[in-house]
């Protein structure tokens, strides 16, 4: 059951607001109608529900129909457009960068990435709009809530701005929002984990031989990175992709995995 569902006594109120509604549209309705279209609604909270009626009462024209309540209902859930979703995630595309996202943007990059990955920004584009609008469309259709998730970059400093500006926007509580900087901050236990993190941080590590050299490689690629002609630097990136998605994939598991942990105790 959803937690923002109405009790009989917020769903009758709210059959009653329907009517008034339509008869300040110039429209009689059936309170039988009414009832059932209340009993529709009644998985969204009831200041949302009472505010699309409002809407309706200034902006629709005609008769007050479900879809016109709906689409103002749904509208209010607090997922981005379409145009702000495809922003966020070219943001997301970026290794370096921290970012703040819906699961239907994840969900609609990953089916775009092989088109991005191809070079066909335009192309990548309209992919991702379609199945960003599918799975927004089904989310919306089962009343399910938004759910806004950090993905990790490898710019710290980046990491405490993304977070920050989600805090003030609202799209994560600012207790979550004091987690994510939390757990972010934590040292790791190995000196394998401080010499890596200290790629991120800028902190002085002395890893052992073997990781010495791996993290030798890293700082190679990133010198090549910087001295490569524009092109390469494109082709490097397309390269790096796939990799970037699965750690991101395996830092989202592992982070689960502390949440349901901590849960658990």
């Amino acid at each position: 059951m959803n937690t923002s569902e109405m009790n009989d006594h917020q769903v009758a109120g709210l059959a009653a607001a329907i009517c008034a509604t339509a008869e300040a549209m110039g429209q009689e309705m059936n309170p039988g109608t009414a009832a059932m279209m209340a009993e529709d609604l009644c998985a969204y909270p009831v200041p949302v529900v009472k505010a699309a009626l409002k809407a309706c009462r200034f902006e629709v024209k005609g008769k007050l129909a479900m879809a016109d309540i709906l689409q103002r209902v749904q509208s209010s859930d607090g997922r981005p457009g379409k145009d702000e979703a495809w922003a966020i995630a070219m943001t997301a595309n970026d290794e370096f960068e921290t970012v703040v996202l819906t699961d239907e943007i994840q969900l609609a990059l990953a089916a775009a990435k092989p088109i991005l990955d191809g070079g066909d920004k335009i192309g990548a584009r309209m992919a991702f709009i379609d199945a960003y609008q599918r799975f927004v469309g089904q989310a919306r259709e089962d009343a399910k809530a938004v759910n806004w998730h950090v993905s990790v970059g490898f710019d710290a400093h980046r990491r405490i701005q993304a977070v920050t500006k989600a805090v003030e926007l609202k799209r994560i509580p600012q207790e979550h929002g004091q987690k994510y900087l939390t757990d972010l901050s934590i040292v790791p236990v190995t000196e394998e984990g401080r010499a890596i993190a200290g790629l991120l941080t800028g902190a002085v590590t002395q890893p052992a031989p073997a990781l010495r050299q791996k993290l030798g490689l890293v700082k190679n690629s990133m010198l090549e990175m910087r001295q490569a002609s524009a092109e390469r630097k494109t082709e490097m990136r397309i390269e790096a992709a796939n990799e970037l998605a699965d750690r991101r994939a395996l830092l989202i598991r592992q982070a689960q995995e502390l949440e349901a942990k901590r849960a658990a105790q």
